[in-house]
């Protein structure tokens, strides 16, 4: 086996959370045939191969169970004069988005984190908000994936093209992604306009609220009526950036958002009758603020304190209902719940198993601090949502199967055709996996 493996010994392996853990033999590939050569060998000798970037989905969705293949190695961002960027799979977004920045191109849309891999964060569907913009897997434009029978496929819309519409948002359950090519945008500023609001004002509005400029999005203060709303417009850089001073960034987004907020939640532990006023604590910390600056800087949030995570794409006109319905259960059921409710938009798009195939969607995020149970707090979204077909995020903590989810997604037998045709043993499939999409039919 070629790559920088750990022979003969097994390495602890944890994700970003720390709810999953497995101990697993492993592997660096330093290329795409070495890539073929370590999944192709694994095929022939009846191991399970996963593929890993930065670890920083809540789900077991990358979980290895005999041998893991982590793309660190497959690293690179090359930009071409039209904007086409192609990027090792093992790059992280952050890495990409400052030479994107640095040659004068952006991404169109962003998630609030840029530590994933670009692979990884394909393949569990990341996405930002803004109601006409899809998410980072309607930018691609080209995949280079291998097999599990060591093949190496180069995938666009006229190329093998149904590898391609489905590996867009591929699950790691089709090949391991080694190269991805992106269309990226000439680089623009956003204009961020930040302030408090009222839940119960945004569910009276709900669309003139999240449309009312490009990229919307809300935070909810369980306990509380409060909310913190966060307006980025889109801008030339040719009007000139106004960044915020080092000293409020460094006060409000390292001091309040992680630093007081880590003890928020650290007393909400200790002493659990505490969390509604802690709540409305954190829900006023957070003052108006407004400035312009590169795109990326303005998406990206530093995420240092470690949650768990459920998230649920509804169509969007269902989203005040569901809102509703989820602060009534939650006032009705007494809990103690520390962090806010996140609540975004996407376009619908047309990617086989992406969370907004086919339907305008708005997304609904609940968080609980690592190390702790979600108990009925997350059993209540997932009840509210999938009473109107919502669709759990694939890198988010969720409880559905196959069965289930085949009734979310119109076309999730055709992304099965193409997994079972590829991978017909399973090889790189996990017991997630067999959850989620059913078990390889040659398993």
């Amino acid at each position: 086996m070629t790559g920088r493996a750990v022979p003969g010994a097994a390495t602890r392996w944890r994700n970003w959370s720390g709810n999953q853990r497995a101990e697993v033999l492993v592997v660096h590939p330093t290329s795409a045939d070495e890539v073929a050569d370590v999944v192709a060998t694994a095929a022939r000798d009846g191991r399970r191969v996963r593929p890993i970037g930065s670890s920083h989905s809540f789900s077991a969705i990358g979980r290895p169970e005999e041998l893991q293949v982590v793309l660190d190695e497959l690293c690179g961002v090359a930009v071409g004069e039209d904007g086409r960027v192609t990027v090792g799979a093992g790059t992280p977004l952050y890495r990409l988005n400052a030479e994107l920045a640095r040659t004068g191109w952006a991404l169109t849309n962003l998630g609030d984190i840029d530590r994933q891999t670009v692979a990884g964060a394909l393949a569990t569907g990341t996405h930002g908000t803004g109601a006409r913009f899809g998410g980072l897997a309607t930018q691609v434009r080209g995949l280079q994936l291998v097999t599990p029978a060591g093949e190496v496929l180069s995938c666009d819309r006229t190329t093998h093209p149904e590898v391609f519409r489905a590996g867009r948002v591929g699950l790691g359950a089709l090949g391991v992604v080694t190269a991805v090519t992106l269309q990226a945008e000439p680089a623009f500023a956003l204009h961020a306009v930040e302030g408090p609001g009222r839940l119960s004002a945004a569910l009276r509005g709900f669309e003139d609220l999240m449309t009312c400029t490009d990229h919307v999005e809300f935070y909810w203060f369980p306990h509380t009526d409060a909310t913190l709303v966060k307006c980025n417009t889109r801008v030339p850089l040719a009007q000139g950036l106004d960044p915020l001073p080092r000293w409020r960034e460094v006060w409000d987004d390292e001091i309040l958002a992680n630093a007081a907020f880590a003890g928020v939640v650290a007393a909400g532990r200790r002493v659990p009758a505490l969390v509604p006023s802690l709540a409305r604590v954190s829900a006023r910390a957070l003052g108006p603020r407004s400035w312009t600056d590169h795109s990326h800087r303005v998406f990206v949030s530093r995420r240092r304190v470690r949650f768990l995570e459920m998230e649920y794409a509804v169509p969007r006109h269902a989203a005040p209902g569901v809102l509703a319905e989820l602060r009534r259960v939650h006032e009705a059921g007494d809990w103690r719940t520390a962090f806010p409710v996140e609540v975004r938009l996407a376009a619908a798009d047309d990617i086989p198993l992406s969370t907004a195939s086919g339907r305008d969607t708005a997304y609904i995020a609940a968080h609980v601090p690592a190390g702790t149970d979600p108990g009925p707090w997350f059993t209540a979204l997932e009840a509210i949502a999938g009473a109107v077909g919502g669709r759990p995020h694939w890198g988010k903590l969720h409880g559905l199967d196959a069965a289930t989810l085949r009734e979310r997604y119109p076309r999730f037998d055709e992304f099965l055709a193409v997994r079972d045709r590829l991978d017909p043993t399973g090889v790189l499939a996990n017991a997630h996996l067999d959850r989620v999409l059913g078990p390889a039919p040659g398993r």
